[in-house]
């Protein structure tokens, strides 16, 4: 935590840390009051027996917020930590003032295969042998050696090899597959924010993603992008998962100047149930309409 000024809670995603935004903390610590946590189960956070569902990580985060006396706040999520944001917004609406979605989970089904056979029962196995001596040293420098194949299925191996290093110590192969199984299963994803977009209708939002990402391809920004319309995209060209660390200095200026133009929200129960109530409006005309 640091800084001053309007809150930003950053909220890593899965198997990372908030050392990942590390490149944009002195940057936004000008203008912001910077809050980044490690997430139960990640970095340096403990790795209980614990309850490790998207709405548990969003008690987490308004506890934190209350904990540091923080009434409202911008919530950037990244990946998971995407899905965390919205999950808040839905749960304690009155403490958002705005959304930023990078790369974000939780948009529709489709995901990395990667992460859906990692879903798969005794994925836990496979991640406790990355502790074993030399399998990590030989594994990262496999993806160092891919990494230098001009193909987008590989343009995060060095991120990707960054997190692996923080996955093999004690706990962790039980909390990543609590935290995974709560969202992915060998489908895909199982959960959507799609379904509650009437939330933001009051909420400035930004969605950013990166062309070429390899886990959540870009196809889910334009998605997200269509389902809120007052919404702000952008897209780093060539950059994948990670576009926050690809080019640090263009996301920091979208960020600001998303912050700086927009009004922060001010979510009051009425608000919820007219935009509720709207939705739902909507849904019916469009069952009615729609010919059997």
């Amino acid at each position: 935590m640091g800084g001053s000024g309007p809150a930003l809670l950053l909220i890593h995603g899965m198997a990372d840390n908030s050392s990942t935004f590390e490149p944009l903390f002195e940057r936004l610590a000008e203008h912001y009051t910077v809050i980044a946590p490690d997430l139960l189960g990640h970095g340096d956070s403990d790795r209980p027996r614990a309850d490790y569902s998207l709405p548990a990580f969003a008690n987490a985060m308004r506890d934190l917020l209350l904990y540091l006396g923080v009434e409202r706040a911008t919530l950037v999520g990244h990946s998971l930590g995407g899905g965390i944001a919205g999950q808040f917004t839905y749960q304690f609406p009155e403490m958002v003032e705005r959304l930023v979605f990078v790369n974000t989970g939780g948009v529709t089904r489709s995901v990395s295969p990667v992460l859906r056979a990692v879903s798969l029962p005794l994925s836990e196995v496979a991640i406790r042998s990355l502790a074993l001596p030399g399998v990590l040293p030989v594994t990262n420098a496999a993806l160092g050696l891919l990494g230098r194949v001009p193909l987008k299925l590989f343009v995060d191996n060095a991120e990707c090899a960054r997190v692996l290093t923080g996955l093999p110590h004690a706990g962790t192969p039980r909390a990543f597959a609590r935290t995974l199984r709560a969202v992915v299963d060998p489908s895909g994803q199982v959960v959507t924010m799609l379904d509650r977009t009437y939330i933001a209708d009051s909420v400035p939002v930004l969605v950013v993603w990166g062309s070429d990402d390899p886990i959540i391809p870009v196809d889910h920004a334009h998605l997200l992008h269509a389902a809120l319309p007052a919404s702000r995209l952008e897209v780093f060209d060539g950059a994948g998962h990670f576009p926050f660390r690809t080019d640090p200095e263009r996301f920091v200026r979208v960020l600001t100047e998303f912050v700086d133009s927009t009004v922060p929200a001010r979510l009051t129960q009425d608000d919820l149930q007219t935009a509720l109530r709207r939705d739902r409006d909507l849904d019916a005309e469009v069952q009615i309409e729609t010919p059997a």
